[in-house]
Parts: structure tokens; sequence; C-alpha cells
């Protein structure tokens, strides 16, 4: 993978050294072709997972408009069984979460144990969009990072895989889609005045997005900012990942299948037993 990932907190990110493209003599051919093998492994943890249910997963996705969070959710996330994933979007907050703490009506959403949690958007734009347009005071959005490393950090001890997702598009990219946006009735529902405004603050949201992502990288939440040009590139990409951080885990959760397994059946045998001795004292 051309990915660059960033596991460790404050090395120096700069979004404008990192290629949107993917690497040479990769094709779409050889992507969906992988992507599909990966496709069917990822399934097979997930529902290893999500018997064992002694881990879960969240999947933060980030990124300008028209990066792809929905196309990454749409082929991804498509590759696992829908009874363990839950998909919340965060747009502009409602009254009632602003009258509490900014993580609330996140942790809330965070994954049980044995499911997926898939963020579009998520924690990250209190201290992307709210510092761009000024919401919050800088003292208020630069105590955000700590908070943010503390909550992910709370979350991996108590057994959630914890990967975040930057989707690097460049801004030819981004004038591409949107413009492609308004001829197609596919996604002309997606239109809105606002992605384009939001273009004028192209280098003050890069800001944010390298500031945030060298603050709150660790190894338990890792940042991968993903080439996201190639929307074929960009699924195979966070495919690989998904895998890389899962397959490590799946000799532990056979275990715990198998211990649960050895439970039910001894279980099982006591009811037959009982059964069996009920049966002998009635009168024939």
């Amino acid at each position: 993978m051309a990915a660059t990932v960033y596991d460790k907190p404050g090395r120096r990110v700069r979004l404008d050294a990192i290629s949107a493209e993917p690497p040479k003599g990769m094709t779409r051919k050889k992507a969906e072709k992988r992507f599909a093998t990966l496709g069917r492994e990822l399934f097979e943890l997930q529902d290893a997972m999500y018997g064992a249910k002694v881990t879960s997963v969240l999947v933060v996705l980030q990124g300008r408009d028209s990066a792809g969070k929905d196309g990454s959710i749409k082929h991804v996330v498509g590759c696992l069984n829908p009874r363990g994933v839950i998909v919340t979007s965060f747009g502009v907050p409602t009254p009632e979460e602003r009258a509490h703490d900014f993580l609330w009506r996140v942790h809330r959403h965070a994954p049980r144990a044995g499911e997926f949690s898939i963020f579009n958007r998520s924690h990250y734009e209190d201290v992307l969009v709210v510092r761009v347009h000024g919401l919050a005071p800088k003292p208020v959005w630069k105590e955000r990072f700590g908070h943010i490393r503390d909550f992910e950090e709370l979350l991996a001890e108590h057994g959630t895989i914890v990967l975040k997702y930057f989707l690097h598009i460049t801004k030819d990219e981004q004038e591409e889609r949107l413009l492609e946006r308004e001829k197609s009735p596919e996604t002309a529902w997606k239109l809105n005045p606002n992605d384009w405004k939001e273009r004028d603050h192209w280098d003050d949201y890069t800001r944010a997005y390298e500031e945030a992502i060298a603050k709150t990288a660790a190894k338990h939440a890792p940042w991968t900012v993903v080439p996201a040009n190639a929307k074929w590139y960009r699924n195979l990409v966070i495919a690989e990942s998904i895998v890389a951080a899962l397959k490590g885990r799946r000799k532990g959760w056979e275990q715990a299948l198998e211990e649960m397994g050895r439970a039910g059946r001894a279980e099982l045998e006591a009811y037959r037993a009982q059964e069996g001795k009920e049966a002998g004292k009635r009168p024939r």
C-alpha cells in the first residue's frame, strides 16, 4: 500500500507532500481482484469477532467534501454482515447535543463488544470545522486534542480497535467530483452550495487536519492517510488496513469461541442427563 500511517503523536504531517494517487504499477483490475479476496477475509474475521464478543472496532472516516466517505462505507462495509455493523453520520450538533460536552454525542455511538461502528465524520469535527470557522475560542478547541486522546485510549483499553482514515484528495479532484454531482441524477441529491463555500478554506482545513492527525495519532488509534483520488484504490487501502488490524486477533477469538462451545456442550449434556433422570422417575 502507498498509504501513510501515523501511529505516534508529534510526528509532523505534511498533506501536500503525500500523493493522492495510486502507486505506479497499481491498476484498477489488480486492486479490485485483491479487494475481493480481502472482502471474504474481512467477513470471516468479523464473524469470529461477533461470536467471541471480546473485541469491537471503531472506524473513523474523515475527509473533505466529496472525498469518498459514503463510497468507502458502501464498498468496504458492504463486505461485512449487517447484523454487527452500525453506521453513524455526524452533522451539525442538535440543541440537545450542544447542551452536553462535545464527546457526549459520540461516545453513545461507540461499538458494543462484537460490533463494528463506522463514523462518517466524527468527534474530529470539533477540532476541524469549529477551528476553521471560529465556532469556539482557540483555547477551547486546543484543549480538545487531549480529550480526544483520552477518549480513544479509554475505548482501546476496553477492547475497541480504533482505526482512523483521512481520505486524501486534491483540490482539482474535488472540483471534478462536485461538478459531476450536478450532472448525475443519481448524485444530485448531494448538491450543497456549502461544499463550494468550504473550498475557500482549503488551506485552513489542511492545517487543521495536519495538526489533528499529528496530535492524536497513537499505536492504539493510528491515522492512515488514504490516497483517495482513485476510488477503487481508496477502497483497497481501507480494506487492507482493517484486515491487517484484525487478523492478529483471530486466534484469540477462535479460542473464545471454542471455550463457549465447550461450555455450551457441557450445559446441554447436563440438561439431557437431568431429563433422563426425570424420565426414569415417571410412571410407565
